[in-house]
């Protein structure tokens, strides 16, 4: 199949983006294109104006502070996994990226549109909702900023205003002792993940805190987590099967496959960052 008719319009600037957004209900915006353009293929968008913004300098600019870093909403998988920005501690943005699909679709796809899709199986939606970054907003009643767990609303689905842009992503930063775990189940190398799992421990600042990704919906956020026990293989053993029972609590727990894969991948992310 080929999309519907559509006009194509390629602004210079976020405040020129946020009026056509508001002029036109129907418009639908486009950077990489590697969501967007299979649904239009499939027609499962079918916009009026198609709203190229990749030559709007402020959406690939780079903010790095003390304790956060913002990326536009622009910047390339690619550019991520080149380490051509910085990094929000353990190099864990850099190695996230290596493993999204292929380097074409890393050339081509951006932060921003990853997460203004909102697929479950998307790795940075995962990865950054563990990391409890924001996601900045541009629209025609000013701007604002939604933690990135707030704003997915489910599978597929935000809570982005048709007249609003993803602008932005604030990624807190680790302490200098923190760690991130992330593993993931695919078919086949660049497929969509079947499950991901995120660990973030962070003594300094945050405890631990995971991720269950790729999950049929928005991630699913476990926090506030005493560390598992190292050494001690019976307790450690007794903690998992405490995870799990409260994995089994949420929607994981009506498949007893989706159950054991998100188990065994938060399994390998802890791991990573508390060894057995």
């Amino acid at each position: 199949m080929k999309p519907v008719a559509f006009d194509y319009i390629r602004p210079s600037s976020i405040a020129e983006t946020i009026k056509i957004l508001g002029e036109n209900p129907d418009a639908k915006i486009i950077a990489g294109g590697q969501t967007l353009g299979p649904m239009l293929n499939l027609r499962l968008a079918q916009p009026t104006i198609l709203v190229d913004i990749t030559r709007i300098p402020d959406l690939v600019r780079v903010d790095d502070s003390d304790d956060a870093l913002t990326l536009g909403a622009c910047i390339t998988h690619a550019a991520i996994e080149d380490g051509r920005v910085p990094d929000a501690g353990d190099n864990v943005l850099a190695r996230v990226a290596r493993g999204i699909a292929y380097r074409a679709v890393r050339s081509r796809g951006t932060i921003g549109g990853s997460l203004a899709h909102a697929d479950p199986a998307a790795d940075w939606l995962s990865l950054l909702t563990a990391l409890r970054a924001s996601v900045l907003l541009h629209g025609r009643g000013g701007e604002r900023t939604v933690p990135l767990a707030a704003f997915v609303s489910g599978p597929m689905m935000t809570n982005l205003a048709a007249d609003e842009l993803v602008v932005g992503i604030r990624i807190p930063k680790l302490g200098r002792n923190g760690r991130v775990g992330y593993s993931k189940i695919c078919r086949k190398v660049g497929d969509f993940a079947e499950a991901i799992g995120v660990a973030v421990y962070d003594p300094e600042r945050k405890g631990l805190r995971l991720v269950a990704g790729a999950a049929g919906g928005a991630p699913i956020l476990i926090d506030d987590l005493a560390a598992p026990p190292s050494g001690q293989s019976g307790a450690r053993s007794a903690w998992f099967d405490d995870l799990r029972s409260r994995l089994q609590s949420t929607s994981l727990g009506t498949d007893v496959y989706e159950l054991n894969t998100h188990t065994a991948t938060l399994r390998r992310a802890l791991d990573e960052v508390i060894p057995a």
